[in-house]
């Protein structure tokens, strides 16, 4: 095999471990975030409530699928691997950047839909630890306008302060969580366009080689033939 086919295979190969390793973080990071499932009703309701965490499973999932067939077809010289690499990198950038435009000229739908999310996780918020808690936590927000939402209960949990020993009104968070979280995605909303735009350019880049690899075998084996 010839040194330039050598060289785009191993640039492949370690660009599809780097993606690998990215994509078992992401299903471990999702993971973490979902709750305990006990039963049926629990499993319907994490279906509901927690699109974060499976979106990041389902995207993990995706790119060790992908980034297997590309380490595959580099490690094995298979044109059809490589081939079948690079349509499903190029189905992802594609998927990648319509998400990007999506973002771009629909933000306030965008935005709407995060809004959405508090409402649904206040719509479906129990006893125990839940969604809803990690809202209030993670934005330091209480309640989804504010903290006069849980005036009815005539306490406040504990996620709604700091300090989760003494939560009491001088101590509760102030903002709603709706308003807070719209605002933390409308922030950065601008950084995550950006941001998925690099990566859908490093996934052209990778596309480039593995469509270069695949026909480099190609090749080789046409002239091997004769």
């Amino acid at each position: 095999m010839s040194c330039g086919i050598s060289m785009v295979k191993y640039i492949l190969f370690i660009f599809n471990l780097l993606c690998s390793i990215c994509g078992i973080l992401l299903i471990v990071f999702g993971a973490l975030l979902i709750s305990k499932v006990h039963s049926i009703d629990d499993f319907a309701e994490a279906l509901r409530t927690q699109q974060v965490p499976l979106t990041m499973i389902i995207l993990g999932a995706i790119i060790l699928l992908i980034s297997w067939f590309g380490c595959c077809g580099a490690i094995r010289e298979s044109y059809c691997m490589s081939m079948t690499y690079s349509i499903l990198l190029f189905v992802l950038m594609i998927g990648q950047l319509a998400l990007v435009i999506y973002m771009w000229v629909q933000k306030d739908k965008y935005l709407e839909i995060m809004g959405d999310v508090v409402e649904k996780a206040w719509d479906n918020r129990t006893r125990r630890s839940d969604y809803m808690d990690a809202i209030q936590i993670s934005m330091k927000c209480c309640g989804r306008s504010g903290y006069t939402d849980y005036a009815f209960q005539g306490k406040f949990p504990p996620s709604c302060c700091s300090d989760t020993n003494n939560c009491r009104r001088e101590t509760v968070y102030q903002r709603g969580c709706k308003g807070t979280f719209v605002e933390f995605w409308d922030r950065n909303s601008d950084i995550i366009k950006y941001a998925g735009l690099v990566i859908a350019a490093i996934e052209f880049v990778g596309f480039v080689f593995a469509c270069c690899l695949a026909n480099s075998i190609r090749n080789y084996r046409r002239r091997a033939e004769y």
